[in-house]
């Protein structure tokens, strides 16, 4: 018995020594440990042992046991460390390229309104998200008691602070006071930028926005500049057939004031598309920031981003545009 055991040993090791995977490892347990395995037929021979010598036999039994079970538990978690992820890494090889991200549609429509209003002479001007009621209300000649100063109509920010009350702006009008104030006509600016109204959010409609908003302040600026500023984005943004029209409206801080409505093409089918508001500025808001509406005169524009960004792409809905799926990104 005591020879039939080095046996045993000897060749279970040997044989285990050549196992490179998990399902032969698993066959040589079988094999050697298993209920029926050749450990277990060697330990039979114990009933033909002298009685004198059945200690020493039983104990290199047991030794042979444990020698070949922590051999199969050594064997077991060095096939396991070679089959880790870490393992299987070869640091030589050339790395994977990341994949490559894409610009949000909102973030291409506002870069290419910039730039065609650039390339008209318009210089980007920026202003604070966080406003004073002075900037988004009082210098845009909107007195304390319309009705779009209603805080259900905006976010008005929790207390005040050095007796001011600020909110989250609502339109990109603000930057046009902040640089007449800062700066003396002529003037020529375009500015864009995220502004909040806590609207019910629906396919057209959301609580954040983006506005680009256009401002030209000089001497002798008339109406016929504005309507030409903005027939030759309409054509420079949405190709030469396209068209721009003024309807008449009201804002507080233009006079005369007026809706804009864009004449495009988009996937073959042409149709007017409200994309704004424009108009005059009005005397009283040039009175405001210090400027003589006497000598100077100016007209204004706010466009919406996500409207233009929606007809640009073929966008059904302005809440894909803010759901963060990359999904949606990977169509641009």
């Amino acid at each position: 018995m005591i020879e039939a055991l080095a046996d045993l040993e000897s060749s279970a090791l040997d044989s285990l020594s050549l196992i490179h995977d998990a399902s032969a490892l698993e066959a040589w347990r079988v094999e050697h440990l298993g209920s029926k395995g050749a450990l277990k037929s060697v330990m039979g021979m114990m009933k033909d042992v002298p009685k004198e010598q059945k200690p020493l036999a039983g104990q290199r039994a047991n030794e042979v046991k444990q020698r070949l079970e922590a051999a199969f538990q050594e064997r077991k978690a060095n096939l396991e460390q070679a089959s880790s992820p870490a393992a299987l890494l070869d640091p030589t090889e050339p790395g994977l390229p990341p994949a490559r991200g894409r610009r949000h549609p909102i973030s291409t429509t506002v870069d290419a309104i910039l730039d065609v209003f650039g390339r008209m002479g318009f210089e980007v001007a920026h202003g604070p998200e966080v406003e004073d009621e002075w900037h988004n209300f009082n210098a845009l000649n909107i007195p304390a008691d319309h009705p779009a100063r209603d805080p259900v109509d905006n976010f008005y920010m929790g207390g005040s602070q050095d007796d001011v009350t600020r909110l989250l702006r609502t339109q990109t009008s603000t930057v046009q006071i902040r640089t007449m104030e800062a700066h003396k006509p002529p003037l020529r600016i375009v500015a864009a930028g995220r502004v909040y109204r806590p609207d019910t959010h629906d396919a057209t409609h959301y609580s954040m926005f983006h506005q680009v908003e256009g401002l030209c302040i000089d001497e002798g600026v008339s109406m016929v500049d504005l309507k030409t500023s903005l027939m030759q984005f309409a054509r420079a943004m949405f190709g030469p057939e396209a068209e721009a029209r003024m309807r008449p409206s009201f804002f507080p801080f233009t006079e005369p004031s007026a809706e804009v409505d864009m004449k495009i093409t988009v996937k073959g089918k042409t149709q007017w598309m409200e994309i704004g508001g424009c108009g005059m500025v009005d005397p009283a808001v040039l009175e405001a920031v210090g400027i003589d509406p006497e000598r100077y005169t100016g007209f204004a524009f706010g466009l919406g981003v996500e409207r233009i960004a929606m007809r640009r792409y073929g966008i059904a809905d302005i809440r894909w545009m803010y759901e963060n799926d990359a999904r949606f990104l990977d169509q641009f």
